[in-house]
């Protein structure tokens, strides 16, 4: 098959290794022997593409051939400026020069932006091709549920048309999320053909350093003692209040020790929260080759998010992939569709924003045998490393697109 895949937010490896997921699958599939193209804009805060004049530049790397739009940026992930840049996007693909492209057989569009699905109906038209709406992030509900936006807001009624349209014109519909379908049936009132492809892993996530970065200071890591580690932004939407709460209600335990890697907004009103308890230590945002160094130094991972409606359609986090491949268990503050943790049963689920809850799963894995931890861990690995390869994920897609039935 000929198949583009497009998404204003994949990341290319080379330019920065966040977000990459799309371009993973890509090479995977060029691997299968098909031929595929990978459209993107340089106007990514995940990533560092080189400063260019040219408008639409070409590469070729592992069997796939991408090109990468030059769009406006944006300084901030909540501004217009980002919605001004998504519109830009769309704008230059419209008008991009694709003689010398294979034509498509199948076209992939992938959120963010929702924009950028007009685009792919205006292809499956063209080409006859099959259209693969995929949804990393569930828009406009995320606006609505976390962002605080009406449903009459503008934006929102335009998102959600959009949304709507995608859903119709699509052959089939995939999420990140194991249960976008439901989702998907509220919108339309009918179910149509759907598939997830949740985040996994490239065999490069697995070579990280062994050894923590020298600046980081020995006693952050003090011997003998159990530790809880929390690695990512520490910001108003990470939810890590209960964990804050957890740290100074726990402060009596002296062989309980909480390391918390990252920064963000909130990081310093933390800092001043948490003066003077000596039981927890702040570490700098590290490369991501270092942290599975750091994730390996400690007993219990941990990570939370709001009660919010958007996660009653499960979860897709990188963070999750991480902490499972580091093979330790997980505590995590969720009140969602629950999945990844139980199948491996490699961690527990606490609900979202309970403190009481969380303290209590703290001491448990605190006195819970260390074999018995270890052991929850290597399970957790083990399950990711079997079920979440890019190389597994990009397969099962191939086999959803080869189940659909003929265009036309």
């Amino acid at each position: 098959m000929n198949i583009w895949l497009i998404s204003k937010y994949a990341g290319l490896p080379w330019y920065g290794t966040a977000g990459a997921r799309l371009y993973h699958l890509a090479r995977h599939f060029a691997q299968h022997g098909h031929r595929v193209v990978l459209l993107t804009s340089d106007a990514n805060h995940l990533a560092t593409f080189p400063e260019t004049r040219q408008r639409y530049n070409r590469e070729e790397r592992d069997g796939v051939q991408t090109c990468w739009i030059k769009t406006r940026k944006y300084k901030t992930t909540a501004s217009v400026g980002r919605i001004l840049s998504w519109i830009d996007f769309e704008r230059w693909l419209f008008r991009m020069p694709t003689a010398d492209f294979p034509a498509p057989d199948v076209v992939i569009v992938s959120s963010l932006s929702l924009l950028t699905v007009v685009y792919g109906g205006y292809l499956k038209k063209k080409y006859g091709a099959k259209l693969v709406f995929e949804v990393r992030d569930i828009w406009p509900l995320t606006m609505v549920a976390e962002g605080g936006f009406p449903r009459w807001h503008p934006l929102v009624r335009l998102l959600g048309w959009i949304e709507r349209y995608g859903y119709r014109k699509a052959d089939l519909v995939v999420g990140t999320m194991p249960r976008l379908d439901l989702h998907v049936r509220e919108v339309l009132g009918h179910e149509v053909p759907f598939h997830c492809c949740p985040l996994g892993y490239a065999q490069e996530d697995l070579q990280g350093a062994t050894e923590i970065p020298s600046v980081i200071p020995t006693e952050s890591f003090p011997e003998g003692k159990f530790t809880v580690g929390y690695a990512g932004s520490i910001g108003l939407t990470n939810a890590l209040d209960p964990l804050v709460e957890s740290i100074e209600r726990l402060s009596g335990r002296k062989d309980i020790h909480f390391v918390i890697l990252g920064d963000g907004d909130k990081k310093k009103e933390y800092m001043g929260r948490l003066a003077g308890r000596t039981n927890v230590a702040f570490i700098p945002r590290v490369a991501k080759s270092d942290v599975p160094s750091i994730l390996a130094r400690c007993d219990v991972l941990y990570l939370s998010t709001f009660d919010s409606p958007v996660w009653r359609f499960g979860q897709s986090m990188n963070k999750v992939v991480e902490y499972m491949l580091a093979g330790k268990p997980v505590v995590a503050s969720y009140s969602g569709y629950r999945s990844m943790l139980n199948e491996a049963e490699c961690g527990v689920f606490v609900p979202s924003g309970d403190a009481d809850q969380l303290v209590e799963a703290f001491l448990m894995f605190a006195d819970m045998p260390r074999e018995t931890r270890e052991a929850m861990g290597r399970r957790g690995r083990e399950w990711i490393l079997r079920n979440r390869s890019y190389g597994v994920l990009a397969e099962a897609y191939l086999n959803a697109i080869r189940s659909l039935p003929p265009t036309g």
